[in-house]
C-alpha cells in the first residue's frame, strides 16, 4: 500500500506537529514516545524540535542528518484532531 505524501506540517506545541497529507488527511503526531530514544533526544528542545524542514515531495520531514521521521511514521501514528480545536493552518 502506498502512503499519502505530506503536504504541510507545523508545531503545534512543544510535542505535536499537526501534518496535512496530500490526500487531505490531517493527523497530529505526538513525539514524546520517541524521546526515550537517544536519536531523537534533541527533540527535547522546543527551538530544535521546531526547526524542522520537509523533505522534497513530502517523503518526511528532517531536523539534521540524524533526526528524521517519516511520511509512513506521521500518518500511521498519527491521529486525527479532536473536532474544535483551531488548526491555524
Amino acid at each position: 500500500m502506498e502512503y499519502p505524501k505530506i503536504y504541510k506540517v507545523e508545531a503545534i506545541s512543544d510535542r505535536i506537529l499537526r501534518v496535512i497529507f496530500t490526500n487531505q488527511d490531517v493527523r497530529d503526531y505526538d513525539i514524546t514516545p520517541l524521546l526515550d530514544k537517544p536519536m531523537f533526544a534533541p527533540l527535547r528542545q522546543p527551538v530544535f524540535f521546531k526547526s524542522f524542514n520537509l523533505e522534497p515531495g513530502g517523503y518526511g520531514i528532517v531536523w539534521n542528518d540524524e533526526v528524521d521521521i517519516s511520511e509512513y511514521e506521521l500518518w500511521k501514528n498519527g491521529t486525527v484532531p479532536s473536532p474544535g480545536l483551531s488548526n491555524g493552518m
